[in-house]
């Protein structure tokens, strides 16, 4: 989305329009408008194009990361685990059981919420004796019976 925004505004830089009138038809501040009309200045409609991300590389691969996924939507106890609850401890000795590589508690974080695209998910507290009817029950019978006034 943001280089098809700086590939029009390359157009419209070449057409002479003002920055002011760019700014408004991509939906920008009129301040990205100038530093991308001085790296166009100074570097051409490719210097305003898209760069490989920089960094250390993923120690995941793509072929990796669906490995660890699809060991992850088995759920937790397919991985030998008492209860069915990934933890990011639990994952890490997924992503180590199936690719032999060791994540820190930081890299497993990223590698869920980034690369698989999940998000933190809070098991409800509740008793597993809870009993819906009869809770329903008690407060269209019981309930009207104690509650005292309007």
């Amino acid at each position: 989305m943001t280089e098809a925004r700086r590939v029009r505004a390359v157009e419209e830089f070449e057409d002479g329009v003002s920055n002011a009138q760019i700014a408004r038809a991509v939906g920008v501040c009129a301040e990205s408008v100038r530093r991308w009309r001085r790296v166009w200045e100074q570097g051409g409609a490719s210097a305003l194009r898209r760069r490989a991300a920089t960094g250390r590389p993923p120690k995941l691969d793509d072929t990796q990361v669906e490995m660890v996924r699809a060991a992850l939507e088995q759920g937790a106890q397919a991985d030998g685990f008492e209860a069915d609850l990934w933890t990011l401890e639990r994952v890490g000795a997924v992503v180590t059981r199936t690719t032999g590589v060791v994540l820190s508690r930081a890299s497993v974080w990223r590698l869920l919420t980034g690369r698989l695209g999940w998000s933190l998910q809070r098991p409800e507290r509740r008793a597993v004796e809870r009993d819906e009817s009869e809770i329903a029950r008690w407060i269209a019978h019981e309930w009207p019976r104690i509650k005292k006034g309007p």
